[in-house]
């Protein structure tokens, strides 16, 4: 039993190294992506993954890319399971992968406003918000276009230095 504990981790250890197909400077860790990884009686690793959002064209290439991996370090029976519930949410990024997206020039998302329970308020009106600027940290910004190379994000600008950049949205 101890073993089948440190081959799980070892394998959680070796997942969470995939990168982001779309964000490369994220793991799938640090985009909150990556649920859990688990070791079957039988020795099968199984690796719960959720999208970002319904539809994500880039979670067959991560499912890949994890499998991939973990078949590499030598574990013969993987298997990738889609995990949908609950939903991914923006507040799954780590405080590691928003300080990498900010590196990056990629503003990280700001928190998301929910209900505790019940209903969740539809507001038809453009929500209106501060992205300070990842190059020169100013809150003098516009929003250019509401997306961007992938759809989780937006396109901004700064207007106190006037470099673009890129956001990525709350969820």
């Amino acid at each position: 039993m101890v073993t089948l504990q440190l081959d799980a981790r070892h394998a959680r250890h070796i997942a969470e190294q995939v990168p982001d197909p779309e964000l490369p400077m994220l793991t799938l860790a640090d985009l909150g992506v990556l649920r859990e990884v688990t070791l079957t009686e039988d020795g099968t690793v199984v690796a719960a993954l959720t999208p970002t959002y319904s539809g994500c064209p880039a979670m067959a290439e991560m499912r890949a890319d994890v499998a991939t991996r973990l078949r590499d370090a030598g574990y013969t029976r993987v298997e990738i399971r889609t995990v949908l519930y609950p939903p991914w949410t923006s507040e799954w990024i780590t405080p590691e992968g928003r300080r990498k997206l900010a590196e990056h020039g990629i503003a990280p998302p700001g928190p998301v406003s929910r209900p505790a329970a019940g209903p969740v308020p539809l507001t038809l009106s453009p929500t209106r918000r501060t992205v300070p600027c990842p190059q020169c940290g100013s809150a003098d910004t516009e929003e250019t276009s509401r997306f961007a190379a992938t759809s989780c994000k937006a396109l901004w600008r700064c207007r106190a230095c006037r470099e673009p950049f890129e956001y990525v949205k709350e969820i």
